[in-house]
């Protein structure tokens, strides 16, 4: 008996497992609400925006204590000569001591350092809406991408059956003595063509597909599925709702912050003071002492210190106030600008869906019928339906960058209020 035929079904097995393991994983749906959604959950940058709000919330707890105090401790008047030297409890002057000293910032500067930590606060949360919007629209414009670049491909599918009737036709055609056996070629070269043009294809969904990973991750993966977005653009109450956009609205704490520091650097003028109490031990038969003293600050010389320093702070508030007006009429010209493609894409689908791809079909139907009676040639029919090739890719082209736009309309100036 043959012991190894017991076990001739192991590898079979062991294939079938193999066999299972190596099938692609079908990718799930991914839907421009689940990447949004991802996005805010798996963002970096947001991670990074939230750190730096809880760092800016806890380095505001202390900003208005007071510094912490020292302890003083010492010997004075060690003697070093005469028949006491070396010793600590000999001289009546030697003292050891032992204090504490507390330095206290003038009222003004410690309010303004509070203002300074609570504007912080307000800004880091305020930075923070702005990198969710910017997320939110860089997430839609990669899905949209992806999506459209999958929509392109699906129509191969149609291009390259139609290149099989093609060629059908034209081979009949030979087969009835109406056409050139040159003509055999053409469908095969426009097959080429069509393969060319899927490659270029392929290397743009690569494209869409990392852009879009950079915000979801791996589920970029994943099939885009659903239709191109729709949202309600209100095109006059943009306008109204520039001045509320999170960057602009980012430079209301960050002015409070730079005003804050004014007034903070302006306190500097003002003493500050400190105080100290010590407690001086002698020798047993000296008596102990305690000593209290108090210390100010004297702002003497404002012109070369204090002042340069408040013209500092000032230079900063200004220089924020124009930075601002500056992203005010940046987005405004945007908003112009976005608001008026939006209409010419518009304008652009409805020419396509209405006319032009209409008429690229009927020009194909007309070439092949007269092709096919003999009564053209084949070069107007690949010319034709050259021309329907495009105007069906174009066609996505201009849906595509429609719902870029609306993406981008939306993001900025729709979720002004969310």
């Amino acid at each position: 008996m043959n012991p190894k035929r017991y076990c001739t079904g192991w590898p079979v097995v062991a294939a079938l497992v193999a066999s299972v393991l190596a099938l692609p994983s079908l990718a799930a749906p991914l839907t421009l609400d689940e990447a949004l959604r991802l996005a805010e959950s798996n963002a970096p940058s947001l991670t990074a925006q939230a750190a730096k709000l809880q760092a800016a919330s806890s380095a505001a707890v202390p900003a208005g204590e007071l510094p912490d105090p020292k302890l003083l401790l010492g010997v004075q008047n060690y003697p070093i000569g005469g028949p006491n030297r070396w010793t600590i409890d000999q001289d009546f002057m030697t003292q050891q001591s032992v204090g504490v000293r507390q330095e206290v910032p003038n009222r003004d500067k410690r309010k303004a350092r509070i203002e300074v930590a609570e504007a912080a606060v307000d800004r880091a949360a305020a930075e923070g809406r702005v990198e969710r919007l910017n997320v939110r629209q860089a997430t839609a414009l990669a899905w949209i991408s992806s999506y459209s670049v999958d929509r392109k491909e699906t129509l191969f599918q149609d291009f390259y059956r139609e290149n099989r009737l093609l060629a059908d036709t034209v081979r009949a055609q030979i087969a009835g003595g109406r056409a050139q056996p040159a003509d055999a070629v053409t469908p095969k070269q426009e097959a080429a063509q069509l393969a060319e043009q899927q490659d270029d294809l392929i290397l743009l969904r690569a494209q869409a597909r990392a852009a879009l990973k950079r915000w979801i991750g791996p589920a970029a993966n994943d099939q885009p599925v659903g239709n191109l977005p729709q949202w309600p653009l209100d095109t006059s109450g943009y306008v109204h709702k520039l001045q509320h956009h999170p960057a602009l609205a980012a430079f209301e704490p960050m002015t409070r912050e730079a005003q804050a520091k004014v007034r903070e650097a302006e306190a500097q003028k003002q003493s500050d003071w400190g105080w100290e109490l010590d407690y001086q031990r002698r020798g047993r038969q000296f008596g102990d002492m305690v000593s209290v003293q108090f210390t100010f600050d004297l702002p003497l010389f404002p012109d070369s210190r204090q002042n340069p320093k408040i013209a500092a702070k000032h230079a900063e508030l200004n220089q924020l106030e124009a930075e601002r007006e500056a992203l005010t009429r940046e987005h405004t010209e945007q908003l112009e600008a976005d608001l008026a493609e939006y209409e010419r894409l518009n304008r652009a689908v409805r020419r396509s869906q209405d006319s032009l791809l209409p008429l690229a079909k009927e020009k194909v139907e007309l070439s092949i019928a007269s092709y096919r009676a003999g009564k053209g040639d084949l070069a107007p029919v690949i010319a034709a339906r050259r021309e329907l090739i495009e105007a069906r890719l174009k066609h996505i082209d201009f849906e595509e960058q429609r719902a870029l736009t609306s993406a981008r309309l939306y993001f900025t100036y729709g979720e002004t209020s969310q």
